[in-house]
């Protein structure tokens, strides 16, 4: 039995030759199952397929159709770089949990593609999610008819303990940072809240200095390849809008002032789509040099193991401690829903659980340490 299949990107003629050894019916029911294939977008033998030929599949017909080129990028290097040479060769419909089990277990200790050890709990569990979300396609797509990475354990990661920066402590990271050109960034990111992506990703556009507002409406990544990619946020609540206090209104304004002079006496033009935090050719920062050279101003400074991210963490939990409304400041951090910020600063709450129930008692007029005693008989 032979099915056309049409012609590919060269303009060769592609046809697909099946042996059936049977009856004519059973010739028919095989016909009408290859046919379903292809209008399910499925390769014609499903049956005998590795999970290599899936995962590549699911790459080429899912992934970078339906994903933002960052996602698509970083999805691509885990299944190239380690899914496949692990787990590519072992037919999909035979894959089991314990395949991959064996396979966090070996990324632990030496999942490193330098040959320098294992990878981290965490970026093992990401490699879980994205085996997972194919395996779930494959299934909707009958490639198998169950998930096994459901009924895998991928390893937990510890829940490390973020740098909370006291006023103090801020106070000496902007002196220390005042003397470098990331002074504009780090005081923005510090007043703002914003993620590191979406301050990178910032337009002169974007940003209100009348009315003093921040429209946070992408986000920039460096993608595996080394270029960048401007992409939407993720969710609704990611797209926001942050008033800015007035320092950072005026600090902004003073920034824009000296780019625009500096790349004026360079030739350029200044734009409206330019980047707020750029070099001086307008070309976009590397998040993670941004990052590096933050450790270093932040270790001058005399502050180790703070992160670039911490300045966020920073403004949210100096937030909190003034009293400002929790749901005020998840949409400010843009959040999708308050629980998570109320999970993520949890260890701010006891104290200001205290405080509450001091202000509480303020503000009702003292009755005595302790009232009369009642004595009820029953």
């Amino acid at each position: 039995m032979t099915v056309d299949l049409g012609r590919d990107a060269n303009g060769k003629r592609r046809r697909k030759f099946v042996n059936v050894k049977g009856t004519k019916s059973k010739a028919q029911q095989t016909l009408r199952a290859l046919l379903t294939s292809l209008d399910k977008g499925m390769p014609m033998e499903t049956s005998n397929a590795t999970t290599r030929e899936f995962l590549e599949w699911w790459m080429r017909v899912y992934v970078a159709t339906n994903t933002a080129p960052s996602t698509a990028d970083g999805y691509g290097f885990i299944v190239r770089c380690h899914l496949i040479p692990q787990l590519g060769g072992i037919r999909l419909k035979k894959l089991l949990p314990a395949h991959l089990q064996e396979y966090y277990a070996n990324a632990l200790i030496q999942g490193r593609r330098d040959g320098k050890g294992g990878l981290s709990a965490r970026t093992v569990q990401h490699h879980h999610r994205v085996l997972s979300e194919a395996l779930s396609y494959a299934v909707k797509k009958g490639w198998v008819a169950t998930n096994v990475a459901q009924s895998a354990d991928p390893p937990k990661p510890s829940r490390t303990d973020m740098a909370i920066l006291p006023p103090d402590d801020v106070d000496r990271l902007l002196d220390a940072a005042e003397v470098t050109p990331y002074y504009p960034l780090i005081f923005t990111a510090l007043y703002s809240g914003m993620r590191r992506g979406e301050l990178l990703g910032l337009r002169w556009r974007d940003v209100d200095l009348l009315m003093a507002t921040i429209s946070v409406t992408q986000s920039l990544q460096r993608l595996y390849g080394g270029e960048f990619s401007l992409r939407e946020p993720k969710s609704s609540r990611s797209r926001r809008l942050i008033p800015m206090p007035p320092s950072l209104a005026i600090l902004l304004r003073r920034h824009k002032e000296d780019q625009e002079r500096q790349r004026t006496l360079l030739g350029f033009v200044p734009r409206e789509n330019d980047l707020v935090f750029a070099h001086l050719d307008g070309s976009p920062l590397d998040p993670s040099t941004v990052s590096h050279t933050f450790g270093k101003i932040a270790r001058n400074a005399g502050l180790s193991n703070v992160r670039f991210h911490d300045l966020r963490h920073a403004h949210a939990s100096l937030m909190l401690r003034t009293g400002a409304d929790p749901k005020v400041i998840s949409e400010r951090l843009g959040h999708s829903s308050i629980a998570i910020t109320m999970d993520i600063y949890a260890h701010v709450l006891p104290g200001l659980q205290e405080e509450a129930a001091i202000r509480f008692e303020e503000a009702l007029k003292p009755r005595g340490v302790l009232g009369p005693l009642v004595t009820v008989n029953v």
